[in-house]
């Protein structure tokens, strides 16, 4: 059976790397497989508009533009901040912190830079700006649940009740 656009639960092994380059920057291959439900906005837009219409046990080579994967770079996501703010970090240019944002939500940052008096952070994803070429194959497929699609969590309510789901 094809996936579907919709509430169908996708296994999917990939490995993707930056356009144009041999370095693999996620993967995973050998270990299991990621599982999301399709139309429900987890994974990365142009990687599940592509995926629509595979079946089962099919491999391909897919494509997906910056635009359509992280977006492009936002020059408004690079501040600078006060280096007191960092009181206590071993700063170095490069390195990735973790914060909470205003709603609450987990924030990832870059540091770009630092003096003295400042810290230039980035809020762009790391691969915002970059076009990605993943190499996937189809574990299973199959029609999501009631429950699956009530809640967005592969597996239902239950599933993550049992802590699978990271809960």
């Amino acid at each position: 059976m094809a996936i579907k656009e919709e509430n169908s639960v996708v296994g999917l092994e990939y490995e993707v790397k930056e356009a144009g380059t041999t370095e693999i920057v996620d993967s995973n291959k050998g270990g299991m497989p990621l599982e999301f439900i399709t139309g429900k906005g987890q994974l990365i837009p142009g990687l599940e508009a592509q995926l629509a219409g595979m079946n089962e046990g099919e491999s391909a080579d897919i494509m997906v533009k910056a635009a359509d994967a992280y977006g492009e770079i936002n020059p408004e996501a690079v501040q600078t901040l006060p280096k007191e703010q960092f009181e206590g970090v071993e700063l170095e240019a490069g390195m990735m912190l973790y914060g909470q944002g205003e709603d609450g939500q987990q924030v990832q940052v870059i540091v770009k830079s630092f003096t003295d008096t400042d810290v230039t952070i980035d809020y762009n994803h790391p691969l915002a700006g970059k076009d990605l070429m993943f190499a996937v194959t189809i574990i299973s497929e199959r029609d999501a649940t009631d429950d699956e699609i009530a809640t967005g969590i592969v597996g239902g309510e239950a599933h993550c009740h049992s802590g699978g789901c990271g809960c």
